[in-house]
């Protein structure tokens, strides 16, 4: 079964594998289990994208790493209001912060991505769509699907 997961803030994210129960009523309920590892395969999948990130997954990578818009906003020599533009998508983000976001999210999140910083700038690019998180739930883990050839 697909499950659609809207809870974390973001529309992209499918993940495959999970288990369903039917509750007292006989609905169907999804079970999540691990969250703080599904956030992880999140933010790999957000880090690891082929073009630019949302405004939402900013603001997702944000909260994962438990910082403020302002904090976020020193790390990257902008101020806190620009980063609220970048998460309301007002304004895109530009190549340069971008590519350090997804340096810094990769290190204090200590995320299994081996990208270098070559190749993060080459995916820091504005995009027009947005661009599916396929996770697959194992036992007592997730991990981010293959990308289609």
């Amino acid at each position: 079964m697909k499950y659609h997961y809207t809870e974390c803030g973001l529309n992209n994210v499918i993940i495959e594998g999970l288990n369903v129960f039917p509750d007292d009523e006989g609905d169907d309920v999804v079970e999540i289990p691990f969250i703080n590892e599904l956030h992880l395969a999140i933010a790999s999948g957000i880090v690891m994208h082929d073009q630019g990130i949302s405004g939402a997954e900013l603001r997702f990578l944000r909260s994962e790493m438990g910082m403020t818009q302002a904090e976020l906003a020193a790390l990257v020599h902008k101020d806190k209001q620009t980063v609220g533009r970048w998460e309301r998508a007002e304004w895109e983000i530009d190549s340069t912060s971008e590519t350090i976001i997804r340096r810094f999210a990769i290190e204090k999140l200590d995320l299994d991505v081996t990208d270098g910083i070559d190749v993060l700038s080459q995916k820091s690019v504005a995009t027009a769509h947005e661009q599916t998180i396929s996770i697959i739930a194992n036992d007592n883990s997730y991990s981010l699907a293959p990308k289609a050839a």
